[in-house]
This record gives structure tokens, C-alpha cells and sequence, in this order.
């Protein structure tokens, strides 16, 4: 397990886990088409970094290729909505046909990092596990269920596939997001003090910081076959499965300010608590970080200054953003520019008429 290609590599997840697979000597194809910026990635002389759409793979991309960490997806339930088909092609179709890829190009190992939100709604008392029956709400959540449906089958001795549903996942990422639960509500207490909180705040969900989700991912690609294999993971912890008022309260706790809760939207209805156990006495391993661990490492990057909300941290918005500025390019651009253009291009067009 030495060479990795990783899909979504400039993501919120990526971001963290391929610096980190670098760390640890493998050496990694990252491929994305980088829609936050391949700054995010830093220089390194075992990173290949591979502009392109994950719905445009071929074979050529698996060359040499020992494990896949398929991380690409439209990354939450607001961006799902408004582009539903793009999501299908890209969390479930375009996911399904990499596995089959490397499959078919003696790739070891396929890992796809699936969420802990296709449980959707369930019973308040249910703490829902691997086998528990699935409820998905959103266009992301039905795409990821899909997704798996689709990749476990195709599991045998030579192709080792697993499935982790992940917690929603929190903390510090060089492509971050604030448009994440624990995370805006740490920007919330930040900026002005004030906890916001979707109603009515009883709602369960299972968190996971960042760091300890890559590590997962890093633990499964040397995990021995026969524990893995077509296997899947609920990734978390049981201590960080929270109702979302008093996960508020934690963070409140935890940050050295005076905060206050205020209370927006409709009633949130998905909710679901998690067992973790299965990851811990198949793996033995456990969660390091809490929420107030998270909590606090943002605040301090916040005060410092290495942090700041921008346009491209609320991953809608910048969607809509780059829609909107490829439209206005589209519309302006001539002879190969704006205000500077392309002589030769002019001159060939001159010639060719």
C-alpha cells in the first residue's frame, strides 16, 4: 500500500489526509478539480496532483495505483439540493465507476468515505447500527446510500472494499468550512458572541473531528484483509454522539468568551444517534478529539489570525460564486482574454476566413 489516489483531494477532508499520507511515505495521486484552490495542497515531491472531474476518470489514472480513498462528493445537504442531478453523477455514478476502475486495473484496496446521515430520522430512543435499516433524507444522503450499495458487491480476495460512515465531521482544515455544525457555531461565538442554533435543538447527531476521521482512513489502509473487507464502519465515537443543544452549551463552555444561544429556522427533523462500537473491537481504535477540543483549536486560529470566514468557507456560496463568475467570463472573454488577448490567436482567425 504505497501509491494512493485520492478523489476530493482539495477538499475539507482531503486536505487534511493527503499531507498526512505524504507523512507517512506513501505517495500519493491527488486527484480534484480544485474548486477551492490547489494551494491547499502544498508542494511535495511524492504529490502528483491531477486536475480533473471526478465523472471523467479512465484507466490511465490507476496505473500503478495500490489504494483509492474516494472522498469526492457534493459536500452537504444545501449543495445537494440545488444541484440534485450533479450530485447523483458525482456522489453515486461517478464513486461507482471509480471502484470498478480499479477493480479492473489491480488496484488493491477501495475505500469510500460514506456519512452516518443516510440513518436520516430515527425513533427517539434508537441508537442505530451497520445493519440497522437506513432512512435517507436529502439528495446527498440518498447518493451516498446508493454509492454503497453499489461498491460492496463488488469486494473479493483481490479487491478489498469498505465503507466508513462518518460522523458529521468538525475542526481545523486548510480548505475549512464553516458551513459545518460545530464549526459555525464556533464562528458564531467568535464573531459576535452568539451561539446560532437550528430549532429545537433536541435533534441527535453523531460528530467526528477531522484529524481522527484521517486517521481512520490511514488505519484502513493496512487493516488486515479479513477484518475489512466488505465490511462497513460507522466512524465516531460514542462520546461525541450529541443532541444539539447541549452540544452548544459544551462549546459555550469551552471558549474563554461569555456566549449566548439564539435559536433560528424551521425544526430540523433529521436526527440519529449512533453506535460505534464495531469500529472500536474490529480496530481498536477510538476518537482522540471532542467538541470542545475542535471548539477551541478554531477560536485560537480565529484570534490569531490564521483563520478568517471567506466566500470560499461556506462551500454554497462559492458554488454559486463560480457559476456566477464563469457566466460573466464566458460572456466578456475575446481572443483568448479580457483586457490583454491572444495576437496569434486574432492572426490565425484573420487567415482562416
Amino acid at each position: 500500500m504505497k501509491n494512493v489516489l485520492v478523489t476530493g483531494s482539495g477538499g475539507y477532508i482531503g486536505s487534511v489526509l493527503v499531507p498526512k499520507l505524504l507523512e507517512k511515505g506513501y505517495s500519493v495521486k491527488a486527484v480534484d478539480r480544485f474548486f477551492f484552490g490547489v494551494d491547499k495542497l502544498q508542494p511535495h515531491p511524492n504529490l502528483t496532483v491531477i486536475h480533473e472531474d471526478c465523472r471523467r476518470l479512465n484507466e490511465s489514472h490507476f496505473v500503478n495505483v495500490d489504494a483509492v480513498i474516494d472522498l469526492v462528493a457534493i459536500s452537504n445537504d444545501p449543495s445537494g439540493e440545488l444541484f440534485q442531478e450533479v450530485t447523483y453523477e458525482v456522489n453515486h455514478q461517478a464513486r461507482v465507476n471509480t471502484a470498478k476502475l480499479a477493480k479492473k486495473m489491480g488496484v488493491n484496496r477501495y475505500i469510500l468515505p460514506s456519512s452516518c446521515s443516510i440513518y436520516g430520522f430515527q425513533d427517539k430512543d434508537a441508537i442505530v447500527d451497520e445493519v440497522s435499516e437506513t432512512n435517507p433524507l436529502t439528495v446527498y444522503a440518498k447518493s451516498s446510500e446508493k454509492a454503497e450499495q453499489e461498491v460492496l458487491p463488488l469486494a473479493n480476495d483481490e479487491f478489498i472494499v469498505v465503507v466508513m460512515r462518518q460522523a458529521t465531521v468538525y475542526g481545523y482544515s486548510p480548505r475549512m468550512r464553516f458551513d459545518l455544525a460545530i464549526n459555525g457555531m464556533t464562528y458564531g461565538a467568535w464573531e459576535n458572541r452568539v451561539i446560532p442554533l437550528m430549532r429545537d435543538g433536541s435533534q441527535w447527531r453523531p460528530m467526528i473531528h477531522v484529524q481522527d476521521t484521517t486517521d481512520v482512513m490511514c488505519l484502513l489502509l493496512e487493516a488486515e484483509k479479513d477484518k475489512i473487507n466488505g465490511e462497513i464502519f460507522n466512524v465516531g465515537s460514542n462520546r461525541n454522539n450529541y443532541q444539539l443543544g447541549p452540544l452548544a452549551d459544551e462549546i459555550a463552555a469551552a471558549l474563554p468568551i461569555d456566549v449566548r444561544i439564539e435559536w433560528y429556522g424551521d425544526p430540523d427533523h433529521r436526527s440519529y444517534k449512533v453506535n460505534f462500537d464495531k469500529i472500536v473491537q474490529t480496530l481498536n481504535w477510538e476518537a482522540k478529539y471532542t467538541a470542545a477540543d475542535g471548539a477551541l483549536e478554531i477560536y485560537e486560529k480565529l484570534e490569531n489570525g490564521t483563520l478568517a470566514k471567506t466566500e470560499q468557507t461556506i462551500t454554497l456560496n462559492w458554488y454559486k460564486e463560480l457559476i456566477k463568475w464563469h457566466r460573466v467570463i464566458k460572456e466578456i472573454d475575446m481572443y483568448g482574454g479580457i483586457l490583454e488577448i491572444d495576437k496569434k490567436k486574432i492572426q490565425n482567425e484573420i487567415y482562416s476566413r
